[in-house]
C-alpha cells in the first residue's frame, strides 16, 4: 500500500510580486489575435514553428503597438538566434524549471491527486463549449488553451483562462526574473486578460514564492503527467 508524503513546509521570504500590467482595452477579435499568435509562439520552436513566424507577422499587424512590438521582437531574436539554440533555450527554460511551467493545473495542484480531477474538470470545459480536445499535449497546455480561447465563440474559454489566471502571472514572474525572451509573449497574454483584484495577487504571490504542491508517493494512477514541456526526458529539475 503507497502513502503520500509532502514535502516539508520551508521557511522562504516572500518575493516581490512583478509589476502589475494594466489590461488593454481590446476589442475581440484583437484578443483572439492575440491569443492565436501567443499559442503558436509558446509551443515547442522545431521547424514548423519557424515557418509560422511570417503568418503570425500578419495576424498581429493590426494590433496596438504596446502588444505588437514586444511579439515582434520576441520573433526577431529567435530568427537572430536560429532553430538549434533557440530549441535549446526553450527546453532549458520550459523542460527544468518548476515555476516555467506551461501546464496551467500544476501551478495550483503540482504532482499531487488534485491534478488528475482539474485535468477532467478542462475536458468537460472543452466539450461545453463544443469542442473534443485531442492533441497528444494535456488539455491544460498553454498553447492549447490559448488556442481554444482565439478560436472559440463560447465565453466558456474566457472563464478557462480567467480560472487559471494565477498561473499564467506565476509564469510570467518566472519569465521576467530569469529575462527570458519569453517573457514578452506571457506579458502579451496578460495585457489581453481582464485586470485581477488584491485578493488573486496575494494568491500568486504565494504560489511565486513556494512553487506547486508535491506529492511523491502514491501517484501511479495519475499517468505520466508532465510539469513541463516533454523535451527532455531525463533532464534535472532546476527550481
Amino acid at each position: 500500500m503507497a502513502f503520500a508524503t509532502r514535502s516539508r513546509a520551508r521557511a522562504t521570504p516572500r518575493r516581490k510580486l512583478p509589476p502589475q500590467l494594466d489590461a488593454l482595452t481590446l476589442s475581440r477579435q484583437q484578443r483572439q489575435r492575440v491569443h492565436m499568435a501567443a499559442a503558436v509562439l509558446l509551443d515547442y520552436p522545431d521547424d514548423a514553428w519557424f515557418a509560422k513566424l511570417a503568418t503570425v507577422r500578419t495576424l498581429i499587424a493590426p494590433l496596438p503597438e504596446k502588444l505588437r512590438a514586444p511579439l515582434e521582437q520576441f520573433m526577431d531574436a529567435a530568427i537572430r538566434a536560429g532553430a538549434g539554440d533557440w530549441e535549446r533555450l526553450y527546453v532549458t527554460t520550459f523542460d527544468l524549471k518548476r515555476k516555467c511551467s506551461l501546464y496551467l493545473t500544476y501551478f495550483a495542484t503540482g504532482d499531487t491527486r488534485k491534478r488528475g480531477t482539474a485535468l477532467v474538470t478542462i475536458l468537460e470545459a472543452y466539450r461545453a463549449a463544443g469542442w473534443e480536445f485531442d492533441a497528444a499535449e494535456l488539455p491544460d497546455y498553454l498553447p492549447a488553451v490559448l488556442e481554444f480561447s482565439a478560436m472559440s465563440e463560447s465565453e466558456i474559454a474566457g472563464a478557462l483562462l480567467s480560472s487559471h489566471r494565477e498561473g499564467i502571472e506565476v509564469l510570467r514572474a518566472a519569465l521576467e526574473g530569469m529575462d527570458s525572451p519569453w517573457a514578452d509573449v506571457t506579458r502579451a497574454v496578460t495585457l489581453s486578460l481582464p485586470p485581477i483584484d488584491e485578493a488573486t495577487r496575494e494568491r500568486y504571490l504565494d504560489l511565486i514564492s513556494e512553487g506547486p504542491p508535491t506529492e511523491t508517493v502514491g501517484l501511479s494512477f495519475l499517468g505520466n503527467l508532465p510539469p513541463y514541456s516533454p523535451h527532455a526526458p531525463n533532464a534535472r529539475e532546476d527550481r
